[in-house]
């Protein structure tokens, strides 16, 4: 038996480390990466198809799939509430760290891990997942480091639309044509590897500033979303893959797009860069014992 789990520990681990080292080194050998042109691309094309094809070609029953919509809601809340309450007590700004406290980095890391170790169903019920981390991160993560509120960023994403097409036809029942039930699929298989390799590149071109803050925020986020995870998943009553993919989308590092929205948007985009690195760092290790603790139990 652990001979099979480590196999399958190997073979979940290894394509996300080398999709991710492949970045890493290209950025080190100094190769041209336009790591915005990518991101847009994996925004505005890869992940609405993935996530269009992903929900209609795979079969999860729609309260399992609302309830993880809503563990994702729940656990966000907590981790707001959570980091609220540390930020306010160190005396560190919030503006700057409420985001790399309450956001995990569901989509680069998140879901490749979820497809990885349990499959289809485990990628869309991390879908479930990532479409609300991502609707409030685009709303109240936006809100948080501007200081304002933009409800338009979140209705010009193609994402949303994505996922309403989606439900569209889950909910009625209805058969996708062929030729866009294709399509998705090819321009979604470009997501999973794109987001690895540039979580590479972003590991090898961002700088730490304060080593010891970074540390402080990198490990606030393992070890709130960890616990929250397991607790989560318990109370909601999951089970197998729903159990699992709660677990691990709870217990991901800083999200790289919190840096990105600090920079874009005022706040200290150098100190949340340092979190981002620490603590994807700091996963690499703890995530094989992760992995092993959750198929023990599956």
């Amino acid at each position: 038996m652990i001979a099979d789990l480590a196999r399958i520990l190997l073979d979940v681990v290894t394509p996300v480390a080398v999709c991710a080292a492949i970045g890493f080194g290209w950025a080190r050998m100094k190769q041209p990466f336009d790591s915005q042109m990518v991101t847009r691309l994996v925004s505005n094309v890869g992940v609405p198809s993935l996530v269009f094809s992903t929900l209609v070609g795979v079969e999860v029953g729609g309260g399992l799939f609302m309830e993880m919509a809503l563990a994702a809601f729940l656990t966000s809340v907590i981790f707001f509430a959570i980091g609220y309450v540390i930020l306010k007590l160190t005396g560190l700004p919030i503006r700057t760290y409420l985001n790399p406290l309450a956001f995990a980095n569901t989509g680069n890391m998140g879901l490749p891990l979820c497809l990885l170790a349990f499959g289809e169903e485990g990628l869309a019920l991390g879908i479930a997942y990532f479409v609300v981390n991502v609707i409030l991160l685009l709303t109240v993560g936006i809100a948080v480091a501007s200081n304002e509120y933009k409800l338009m960023d979140m209705l010009k994403r193609p994402f949303l639309y994505a996922v309403i097409l989606a439900g569209f036809f889950m909910s009625n029942d209805a058969e996708v044509p062929k030729a866009i039930l294709s399509t998705t699929k090819l321009l979604g298989n470009i997501c999973i590897p794109l987001m690895l390799i540039t979580l590479g590149y972003s590991l090898a071109t961002l700088q730490i500033v304060n080593i010891k803050r970074a540390s402080f925020i990198s490990f606030c986020r393992l070890g709130i979303g960890i616990p929250v995870g397991f607790a989560s998943a318990a109370l909601f009553g999951f089970t197998g893959a729903a159990y699992g993919t709660l677990v691990l989308m709870c217990s991901m590092p800083v999200a790289v797009i919190t840096f990105l929205l600090a920079e874009n948007y005022g706040a200290d985009g150098k100190s949340v860069a340092g979190a981002v690195i620490i603590s994807t760092l700091a996963s690499f290790a703890t995530m094989p014992v992760l992995l092993w603790a959750l198929m023990i139990n599956g």
